[in-house]
C-alpha cells in the first residue's frame, strides 16, 4: 500500500508528523537546509488550504481546487525527498519508521491491480480530431498515473447510445502519457463518440471502469 493516505485527515496528521521529523533531522537524512525549508513551506500552505477547504463550505469547489494543488505540490517533494532518503544507505529502517515511509522488503510485493478510476476530458478543438485528457479520480487533474499504473486503456464507440456496458466498445490505445490525440475519418464528422477508460498496471491488470464520456467529432 502507498505509504500517502488519499485520505485528506490522515494524510493532514501523517505529513506534520514528515514535516516535523524531517525539520529536526534533515541532516541525519542526507536532505539539505534548502529542502528542508522548502518542504516546510509547502506543508505550511498545505495546512492552510487544508483548513480553509472545510471550513469555507460555501465555496467548497474553489477550495477544492486549491487543497488539491496544494497538496500536489507536498506530495511531489515528499516522494522527491523520500526517493533520496531511500537511496542513502545510511538511513534506518527505525528513521523510515519515524517518517512513516515504506521500509524495503527483502522480496518485491506484485503490483497491486488499480483500484481507481481514470476521469477524462475530451477537447474538439481541430476538425475530425479529439484531445483526450485524462488523470486520476483521487489525483485530480495531476499528470502523474497512480503506482504501478503502465497506462490508461481508451476504448470507444462511435454513432448511436452510449453503449450499456464495456461489451460495447471497441479497443482504441493503451496510452502512457495524457493527453491522446484520437483521428478520425472524414465519414465520422458530425457523429458522437462514447468513451469509456480505465487503468492498466504493468501486469496489464486492468482496474475499474471509468463513467461514458460523450463527445461530438467536429466536421
Amino acid at each position: 500500500m502507498d505509504y500517502i493516505s488519499p485520505n485528506d485527515p490522515k494524510f493532514n496528521e501523517w505529513v506534520k508528523n514528515y514535516a516535523d521529523y524531517i525539520d529536526v533531522n534533515f541532516a541525519a537524512l542526507g536532505l539539505t537546509l534548502t529542502q528542508k525549508t522548502a518542504l516546510i513551506a509547502s506543508v505550511t500552505r498545505w495546512k492552510t488550504d487544508f483548513t480553509a477547504y472545510y471550513e469555507a463550505q460555501a465555496s467548497a469547489i474553489a477550495a477544492t481546487q486549491k487543497k488539491n494543488a496544494s497538496r500536489a505540490i507536498v506530495k511531489s517533494q515528499v516522494r522527491e525527498l523520500t526517493k533520496l532518503i531511500q537511496a542513502n544507505s545510511n538511513v534506518t529502517d527505525d528513521q523510515r519508521a519515524a517518517l512513516g515511509i515504506t521500509i524495503p522488503k527483502e522480496s518485491k510485493t506484485p503490483t497491486p491491480v488499480p483500484d481507481t478510476r481514470p476521469m477524462a476530458v475530451v477537447e474538439n478543438i481541430n476538425r475530425l480530431e479529439h484531445i483526450i485528457n485524462y488523470f486520476d479520480e483521487i489525483t485530480s487533474r495531476g499528470r502523474a498515473k497512480p503506482a504501478g499504473v503502465r497506462g490508461c486503456e481508451i476504448w470507444y464507440k462511435i454513432g448511436g447510445e452510449p453503449p450499456a456496458d464495456a461489451s460495447g466498445l471497441t479497443y482504441l490505445t493503451t496510452d502512457t502519457g495524457t493527453p491522446y490525440i484520437a483521428h478520425f475519418k472524414g465519414d465520422d464528422g458530425g457523429k458522437t463518440v462514447h468513451y469509456m477508460l480505465r487503468w492498466v498496471n504493468t501486469r496489464n491488470e486492468p482496474g475499474p471502469w471509468s463513467e461514458t464520456i460523450s463527445v461530438t467529432i467536429s466536421a
